[in-house]
């Protein structure tokens, strides 16, 4: 396949940025590249505008990296709530993704983040919360709380039985004595016991 040497003349992902020298496809090129206005074809004139890409392309670069700075500071001081299903113990059904999160981001706070910025070692299973990398510029990353709650609410420990505290009895006062209840005395045996009467002696006549 035939290869042509163009200059970028604007940023292309995955081959350049203003004025570089690039080698392509001479049919990627003349198909696409001219008529986007992305390239010009290399030669003595057109390399009279190298400087002129150069210049545009330190004002595009130095343009993005204070607007990824100041992007940056905001989303680190955001807390993103994701919610997903979730069974009783709390074992999430599925995972939250780079795309999901900046879906969520748009839709919670209008925030346009592409996902291949987003930085996850493996998606996200667990509730609770999360820190998450954001490679906004090749110079600029920070760090994004994103907290994943259940769906639907899960099962409350039952509290313990509330125990009502015994009513204290209150204490007699100092210095005064609680009142004795008086016990009937047994009554007093008599003094004397009555003696029974004697009868009278019969003297007998003298004969």
């Amino acid at each position: 396949m035939a290869k042509t040497e163009v200059i970028l003349t604007n940023n292309v992902i995955g081959l350049g940025a203003e004025s570089d020298h690039v080698k392509v496809a001479a049919g990627y090129a003349r198909n696409y590249l001219f008529p986007q206005g992305l390239a010009i074809p290399l030669t003595a004139a057109n390399k009279r505008r190298l400087e002129a890409l150069r210049q545009r392309r330190a004002e595009r670069e130095g343009h993005e990296f204070n607007t990824m700075s100041e992007l940056a500071k905001g989303l680190s001081k955001m807390l993103l709530v994701v919610t997903a299903k979730a069974g009783e113990e709390g074992k999430m059904f599925g995972s939250i993704t780079p795309g999901i999160i900046a879906d969520e981001l748009k839709h919670q706070f209008d925030v346009a983040v592409d996902k291949k910025k987003i930085h996850l070692d493996h998606p996200l299973r667990t509730l609770g919360e999360h820190e998450v990398e954001l490679r906004l510029h090749p110079e600029v990353t920070t760090t994004l709380k994103v907290r994943i709650d259940s769906a639907t609410p899960l099962p409350q420990p039952a509290a313990p039985p509330v125990t009502e505290p015994k009513a204290k009895q209150a204490a007699p006062a100092r210095g005064k004595e609680a009142p004795r209840t008086s016990e009937a005395a047994p009554p007093k045996a008599d003094a004397k016991k009555e003696r029974p009467s004697r009868k009278p002696k019969v003297e007998k006549p003298e004969e």
